[in-house]
């Protein structure tokens, strides 16, 4: 690997807010996010109670006053848990106190996640008032069977019906959540959801292979022999699946598990595998502010106290070198399909993968992982399955 080091950083574009509800109503056993389920309803009044207090402090940072924003993205967790007044509050008052660059229009995206169990269609016409344009499903499956063995507590006409209420009260951009390499998932049951993303016509799909994280239940069944999920050919077959039906569908694969619909990529994720500046609010959330990453405290309780007393709820602080900027920036931004720009990388930090991996890079295109396609770094269609390969090569 070469030793030239990135110039100091210029010409950030604009960035994202992230906020973090950590309420479920059940904690899915795959599940490593930040959440807990079992909380009460004044638990849950004093979190967003906190939450809008970090918020407006965020805003009058001297940081936050010099920059606009082009998302606003809640996350979870599952928001809608919370009471629909205070969230609508909440999510209004952001529209007010950041500079968003068209509050409210069709080039600020609003997103917020929901379960199809959470939501009703009075709630959504509440959130769409309310600024919030596009809406995330966690669907998982359209599969009984398949949302069982998962620990899911919806059912698939659940996420039917969420789809529909969500069109019926005003929404034009519908993003839904599929897993696949569920256990004892074959090729046939995965079609059948896909068949179902066909006939419901969202305008964005995140399609993600089942990850067994350490800590939770589905690592410890796994490790019993009690967790029979498909073998790797299989999970590929799944994936390759996926991408040859939903590009028959006019979906683009704009990042490695994502698809849309001309003009409806995810202008907040985007900014993430581009490594963009973004506020992180609410407990486990994470900051990045210009190379400088912060996060939030994890528990709701110690969140909700620290605010109280005029103390910043941050846990953890990372100052990122422009080596490890740079880096970050180049893998991060692999995942999109279409890559990293070269020029963009120059403008930045003023070096290029090439001068910066040396042979590591060199070795990758040769290996027909990597190539440079009209000015951007990119992986080929023998890479986008290994990505994770090639992108440790790259650590």
């Amino acid at each position: 690997m070469s030793h030239e080091q990135p110039a100091p950083e210029t010409a950030e574009g604009p960035a994202g807010i992230y906020v973090h509800i950590p309420f479920c109503r059940s904690k899915c056993p795959y599940c490593s996010f930040v959440s807990f389920q079992d909380v009460g309803v004044g638990a849950k009044k004093a979190y967003m109670a906190a939450l809008g207090r970090q918020a407006e402090e965020m805003a009058a940072h001297p940081w936050t006053r010099t920059r606009t924003f082009n998302s606003l993205y809640i996350g979870g967790g599952t928001p809608p848990t919370v009471d629909i007044l205070e969230l609508t509050a909440f999510i209004e008052n952001c529209l007010k106190v950041f500079h968003l660059t068209s509050p409210c229009g069709e080039r600020t995206e609003i997103s917020l996640e929901a379960n199809p169990n959470t939501v009703n269609l009075e709630m959504l016409k509440r959130l769409r008032q309310a600024g919030v344009n596009r809406l995330s499903l966690g669907i998982q499956s359209f599969s009984d069977i398949m949302l069982q063995s998962i620990g899911r507590k919806h059912s698939s006409q659940d996420g039917i019906r969420a789809a529909a209420w969500a069109r019926e009260a005003g929404f034009s951009n519908i993003s839904l959540d599929l897993m696949y390499a569920l256990p004892c998932q074959d090729l046939a049951t995965w079609q059948d959801s896909l068949d179902m993303v066909a006939a419901l016509e969202p305008e964005h799909l995140s399609v993600y292979e089942l990850t067994v994280e350490q800590g939770t239940p589905f690592a410890e069944l796994k490790r019993q022999g009690k967790l029979a999920l498909p073998d790797e050919d299989m999970a590929l077959a799944m994936f390759e699946r996926a991408q040859e039906f939903l590009s028959a569908q006019g979906y683009e694969q704009y990042e490695i598990s994502n698809y849309a619909r001309q003009g409806f990529q995810c202008i907040h994720n985007i900014n993430y595998w581009e490594n963009g500046s973004y506020i992180g609010l609410g407990s486990g959330a994470v900051s990045c502010f210009s190379g400088v990453r912060i996060k939030n405290e994890e528990d709701p309780v110690r969140f909700i106290e620290a605010v109280g007393q005029d103390i910043q709820p941050f846990k953890e602080a990372e100052i990122l070198d422009l080596s490890a900027r740079f880096r970050e920036t180049v893998i991060m931004g692999l995942r999109m399909t279409a890559g990293v720009s070269l020029a963009r990388l120059q403008e930045r930090f003023g070096t290029t993968p090439e001068k910066y991996f040396g042979e590591d890079l060199a070795s990758l295109i040769r290996d027909g992982l990597l190539e440079e396609h009209q000015g951007r770094l990119r992986l080929t269609q023998r890479g986008l399955p290994l990505a994770n390969r090639v992108m440790a090569c790259l650590v």
